[in-house]
């Protein structure tokens, strides 16, 4: 299939042999499932634009042997019906054997449009190791209701899991590295696929991009899809579940852009906010994390700081790691005495110095009103002393970082 990326000659080479080099590593995989109507139009369509195309026939009972002939396509069938997660997997083991670094998926119902194709291979120019998301336009006729409210109800989830923003989760119009399906344990073989791939790609450090591209939606009467309202929605909806769970649990994901990063504890700030800065992390981000770990640690979200602290720092895109570890900080009883008492003393212009059954037991909702009160007061205040602590330390760690690595590098290494 030609020379590999890691072989290419050392002098630059120009644009058009770099898109030469790439479009050759790329595959276009279209999985299908009796769609013998569309199927030879999405498969010339594509050939009119990229030479490498396969067809992962994923069980088909309505395709004949000859379907394709005079194409210039290779073909791989299922005896079975496995799912297009399972297809979509067929096709990039065969992309790795035939030496290529990337596929490109599409559906073969003729909802995509081929020509939208070197879209895709622009955005895989300008970063190699994203996953890149065909962002289908809502605007044109016949879009069904269940994919808008599908397309919502993914994009919000994902957001949930990974912080990350794209415009169409459930567009099967892809661009995937090989890497990521190669690297990334998988639990789904059908539609749910395409939305863990996405977050345990996040969650591993692949970055996630989209494009606009155009879609065709036939008339309801001449519409043909295989997506099981029941069983599907099902399918993602435990799959949506499984990963928010772990999406809240305060254990560092495998990422493969940096080295497994250990423990955060509070005890021992400059170790952490060190590990933290060699894994790529900004004093900015840092900050912001441990100044939001401090505001919801201050609320009295009883029992629910950590599922608190964990969620909104997964929806802001902060490190949840950081946000956890400064919270507990806040745990009884010096915070919330400083809540009440600010809270005794806005209400009584006094302090609250008492401290028995009367005060503490039968006037239990009289000190839960306080501690509400004083903590809209002092969150604020803890946040931003936290945070602006945090960013002097790891500005002043960054620039160590940064001096103790150039001192280290070999004088034959520098430029």
């Amino acid at each position: 299939m030609g020379t590999p990326l890691a072989t290419v000659r050392s002098e630059r080479p120009s644009t058009a042999e770099e898109s030469d080099i790439l479009r050759s590593h790329i595959l276009v995989v279209v999985p299908v499932y009796n769609h013998a109507a569309t199927l030879r139009n999405v498969v010339a369509g594509i050939l009119a634009v990229h030479e490498h195309v396969l067809v992962v026939d994923d069980g088909s009972t309505d395709l004949s042997p000859d379907e394709l002939n005079g194409l210039n396509v290779g073909v791989i069938r299922h005896p079975a019906n496995r799912g297009k997660g399972a297809a979509i997997r067929t096709g990039a083991q065969a992309a790795r054997d035939m030496g290529m670094t990337h596929i490109i998926t599409l559906d073969a119902d003729g909802q995509h449009d081929p020509a939208d194709i070197p879209l895709f291979v622009t955005a895989i120019a300008h970063d190699k190791n994203a996953i890149i998301v065909g962002a289908r336009d809502f605007t044109v006729a016949n879009i069904p209701g269940s994919s808008r409210f599908g397309r919502k109800f993914s994009n919000f989830w994902l957001r949930v899991q990974t912080g990350i923003i794209l415009s169409d989760v459930q567009s099967g119009f892809r661009a995937y590295p090989l890497a990521v399906l190669e690297n990334l344990k998988f639990t789904e073989d059908h539609y749910s696929f395409e939305v863990e791939v996405l977050v345990r790609a996040a969650w591993a450090g692949f970055p996630l991009r989209d494009v606009d591209i155009t879609v065709y939606y036939p008339p309801l009467e001449s519409r043909i899809s295989h997506f099981k309202s029941f069983r599907d929605n099902l399918r993602i909806s435990l799959l949506n579940t499984r990963l928010t769970m772990r999406a809240i649990m305060p254990v560092p994901h495998k990422t493969f852009s940096t080295d497994a990063a250990g423990k955060l504890s509070p005890i021992h700030p400059l170790r952490s906010l060190r590990l933290l800065l060699a894994n790529d992390a900004t004093p900015r981000d840092l900050a912001l994390s441990c100044a939001l770990g401090i505001f919801l640690g201050t609320m009295p979200l009883v029992a629910l700081h950590s599922i608190a602290i964990l969620l909104a720092a997964g929806w802001l895109r902060l490190n949840k790691f950081a946000a956890l570890a400064v919270s507990q900080l806040c745990m009884p009883p010096i915070v919330p005495a400083l809540c009440i008492e600010a809270g005794y003393y806005m209400r009584h212009g006094r302090f609250l110095t008492e401290i028995s059954l009367q005060t503490l037991g039968y006037e239990g909702v009289q000190r839960i009103w306080e501690w509400v009160l004083g903590s809209l007061v002092l969150a604020p205040i803890f946040s931003i002393m936290i945070g602006g602590v945090v960013y002097t330390m790891a500005k002043i760690l960054s620039l160590s970082l940064k001096e103790s690595t150039r001192t280290e590098t070999p004088e034959a290494e520098k430029p």
